[in-house]
């Protein structure tokens, strides 16, 4: 397999957003799948205040051909001024998964 897995990751301080920008990803083959972590505690210096916040993590398993369009999408629809978006490379896994992901993301 050529294609090349990644996973991106944004937080939110709301579940049912979390679920949101989770589903409509998936919805729109801008990621295989996404996961959801909650609750975190997010501790951060914002305009100055040190800031504690609750928030849910969602992390997507892409391709790099679709992680642009991923961030655009993400981006648009996150309710944050400046959210977090961060990508990590996949360095090995299933072949079997990762075919699947690369599958999963490709537009017909």
């Amino acid at each position: 397999m050529t294609t090349e897995i990644v996973i991106a990751q944004t937080t939110v301080d709301d579940e049912d957003q979390a679920k949101a920008l989770a589903r409509g990803a998936v919805e729109n083959r801008l990621a295989a799948c996404a996961h959801i972590d909650a609750p975190l505690t997010a501790v951060y210096r914002w305009q100055g205040a040190i800031e504690t916040a609750r928030e849910w993590r969602v992390s997507y398993k892409t391709t790099t051909d679709r992680l642009p369009a991923l961030a655009a999408w993400a981006t648009e629809k996150h309710p944050y001024d400046v959210p977090e978006w961060i990508t990590l490379p996949v360095t090995g896994g299933s072949e079997a998964y990762l075919s699947w992901v690369a599958e999963e993301t490709t537009v017909s």
